[in-house]
């Protein structure tokens, strides 16, 4: 993975993993590796690996069994909440370039619309 040196690398591997979750390549239930697996596969610390955890257990998205380890939450509308929540971001952030460009909110719509 390559990371956004302007977005905290624990944010990053949040939204990795928000997005196998929302598009099911990790299925609601399922288990989540370790830690320290997550480390390895994303080349990151394991105390930052613990962070992206903790984080995505306070957003809803996953809990921890003691001793069973972590697992992606079964609640389907917590998860389509997820999506919603991200696709709002991506849409914000888009709008804010737009309008930086001076493009208005009638013009942009106009271009999706024109855009196949």
């Amino acid at each position: 993975m390559q990371y956004d040196s302007k977005t905290p690398i624990y944010m990053q591997v949040i939204t990795a993993i928000k997005l196998d979750i929302i598009n099911e390549r990790i299925k609601c239930g399922e288990k989540l590796p370790s830690s320290r697996d997550l480390a390895v596969k994303y080349t990151i610390n394991p105390n930052t690996a613990a962070r992206v955890y903790q984080e995505l257990e306070r957003e809803g998205v996953c809990y921890t069994k003691r001793g069973m380890g972590t697992f992606v939450t079964e609640d389907a509308e917590r998860i389509q909440s997820c999506r919603h929540e991200m696709a709002q971001s991506c849409l914000n952030d888009f709008l804010k370039h737009i309008f930086e460009l001076g493009i208005s909110k009638e013009e942009a719509i106009d271009m999706i619309n024109k855009t196949e």
